[in-house]
């Protein structure tokens, strides 16, 4: 998820609470492999109701005009959902048989709606190969697809380029050393009261502190991807390398609930952040000029990587429709529907190919972000995930505004994991 569903991790997480809670065994279509049977030639037929959250969905009915007319039998009807009920909005109609018969689907909420065994497998005929691997793996539970990524983006560290330079440095640095040197000389030289402005824990924090520990080669999951492992070392050093951040006062611990990113960056008080490519038109908004600043790649102590987020389409197993359902999800998987709804929305393309159309390859700024997309990497798609990652957050706070020890936060982390259990 991201933008406005990057920020509603936090809120979701509470309301995921209610089904992930007791961490059952779900059974159904994420207890082992489902065998997708394929769609039917021809055009799309009948009509098709279709849900979409936040921005999406005010505007996604404008693109269906297009999907119509390329299928003159079918009608499709979009209800916008607010990001802070959709979650109950999903599980309630699951629960009562009434689920759309496709929708947008928070990439993190997968493996518990398939858990549910809410959602009909991806037909052989769409190639999911197609796709961000990173991103298309959020789809994947138990082996199985459950959807496609409808759009997807990832975080790279944004930086002022002139405040760089006056902190004599002209090379973006590779490794982590050379990153936190980095931070440090835009407070020395280039009058920054924080060089790096990481979010000082609480909900949300793993999607800053996760690229650091994929950058070292951590795995999230062990047991053949049958459980959670939080207290790994790559994860142990990429949690201390990330307080040392607050310990030496390069990262602000008191940092405000609600970030002023913009106005700091502008500003120069806080000259370095990470995010995604909606903080470029944000940062230009508040007056920095596109030549003051650039992005960069996370570092990399093995090979850099980062979060992969986003939003899927997925169709439900209640649909009514479920052959023209399918088709409408291929149809806003070919390139250039994908092209077409980054210039109405600025969505990045989850459709690998889709990124040789000019208005995405001719960004230089938007190319570094396809090129990560290529290593960035998603949670496991336990259904727990949303209740357990609430847990870790807590812990990181305490790494951050308390000095805890990482080794025990993480520790901690794991055995509520543990506790929690998978889910399935």
């Amino acid at each position: 998820m991201r933008r406005t569903s990057a920020a509603a991790v936090a809120t979701l997480t509470a309301a995921a609470l209610a089904l992930s809670a007791c961490g059952r065994d779900n059974g159904g279509g994420a207890g082992s492999s489902e065998t997708a049977k394929d769609i039917s030639s021809g055009k799309a037929t009948g009509t098709l109701t279709v849900w979409a959250m936040g921005n999406e969905g005010d505007i996604l009915p404008d693109l269906m005009k297009d999907f119509e007319a390329a299928n003159p039998g079918v009608k499709v009807n979009v209800t916008a959902i607010p990001w802070d009920s959709a979650h109950d909005k999903f599980t309630t109609a699951i629960t009562a048989g009434t689920t759309p018969d496709a929708a947008m689907v928070g990439s993190t909420w997968m493996g518990e709606f398939a858990g549910l065994d809410a959602l009909d497998p991806v037909p052989p005929s769409i190639d999911t190969s197609a796709y961000f691997e990173g991103a298309q793996k959020t789809n994947e539970v138990n082996g199985t697809n459950y959807g496609v990524p409808w759009y997807v983006e990832t975080r790279l560290i944004f930086y002022r380029t002139d405040l760089a330079k006056k902190a004599g440095i002209t090379t973006p640095p590779t490794d982590w050393d050379g990153l936190k040197n980095m931070a440090k000389a835009m407070q020395d030289k280039a009058g920054a009261k924080f060089g790096m402005g990481f979010q000082a824990g609480g909900q949300g924090s793993w999607q800053s502190i996760m690229p650091f520990a994929w950058s070292d080669g951590a795995n999230l999951t062990k047991d053949d991807g049958k459980a959670y492992n939080f207290d790994s070392p790559e994860l142990l050093e990429a949690v201390k390398y990330y307080q040392s951040y607050f310990t030496d006062g390069i990262s602000d611990k008191a940092a405000p609930a609600q970030p002023t990113t913009e106005p700091d960056f502008k500003s120069g008080r806080v000259p370095m952040f990470i995010s995604g490519p909606w903080m470029m038109s944000a940062v230009e908004k508040v007056g920095v000029k596109k030549d003051q600043y650039d992005v960069m790649p996370v570092p990399a102590k093995k090979t850099s990587s980062s979060f992969v987020g986003g939003s899927n389409f997925a169709v439900f197993k209640k649909s009514k429709n479920r052959d023209s359902a399918w088709k409408l999800v291929q149809w806003l998987s070919d390139p250039k529907v994908q092209a077409k709804w980054y210039g109405m929305s600025t969505d990045l393309p989850s459709v690998k190919s889709a990124w040789d159309d000019p208005a995405l390859s001719g960004d230089p700024k938007l190319k570094k972000f396809g090129t990560a997309l290529e290593t960035a990497q998603a949670p496991p798609s336990f259904p727990t995930w949303e209740q357990v990652v609430a847990g870790f957050d807590t812990e990181m706070e305490k790494v951050t505004k308390q000095g805890a020890d990482p080794a025990a936060a993480l520790k901690s982390a794991q055995q509520q994991a543990e506790s929690v259990g998978t889910g399935q």
